[in-house]
């Protein structure tokens, strides 16, 4: 059994995938056990309890404000040798399989499965500030009502696109 931490920039592939300013962030807590569970007439199953914690900081796709993120890790892993009996096991189990390696790279694997922790879409439960509402004449605007602009002034194109169409042989 072994336990540390780890600062969150030494772990390169995580350190790009979050943002790199905020303070709220903190170090990757970690904990791993290995094991051996005797099999009956085989060799014996090797097992890694793996656990690991981090906070780190995205962008809410929603307001685009900094969040933090808990990142929380429990993992059980069973080691297998060879990659086709891996990907055999892998998609008959429930829990995680991978090929033995020759050497462990430990922050390699923590630094994966946080990886796959983050979310594809962050955002807040209910963003700290309220979204910006477009006024309403802004939204008549837009929708090429009104007087036929658009944004900054321009012409909308759909009220363009309505006068060609009024136009005698158009």
């Amino acid at each position: 059994e072994s336990a540390g931490q780890w600062p969150l920039d030494s772990l390169p592939r995580l350190a790009a995938s979050v943002l790199s300013d905020d303070t709220g962030q903190s170090d990757v807590h970690w904990q791993v056990a290995g094991e051996q569970r005797p099999v009956t007439g085989g060799e014996p199953e090797i097992w890694l309890h793996l656990t690991a914690q981090a906070c780190v900081a995205m962008t809410c796709q929603r307001c685009l404000a900094p969040m933090p993120v808990a990142l929380d890790i429990d993992r059980r892993i069973r080691f297998v040798r060879g990659s086709a009996q891996a990907e055999a096991l892998d998609a008959e189990l429930e829990e995680d399989v991978l090929e033995l390696p020759r050497f462990l790279d430990l922050r390699e694997l923590v630094e994966d499965e946080l990886l796959l922790e983050l979310p594809i879409v962050p955002r807040h439960e209910a963003c700290p500030q309220p979204l910006p509402l477009p006024d309403a004449a802004d939204d008549a605007a837009g929708a090429g009502l009104g007087d036929g602009t658009g944004e900054g002034g321009r012409p909308n194109p759909f009220a363009v696109l309505a006068q060609l169409r009024k136009k005698p042989g158009g």
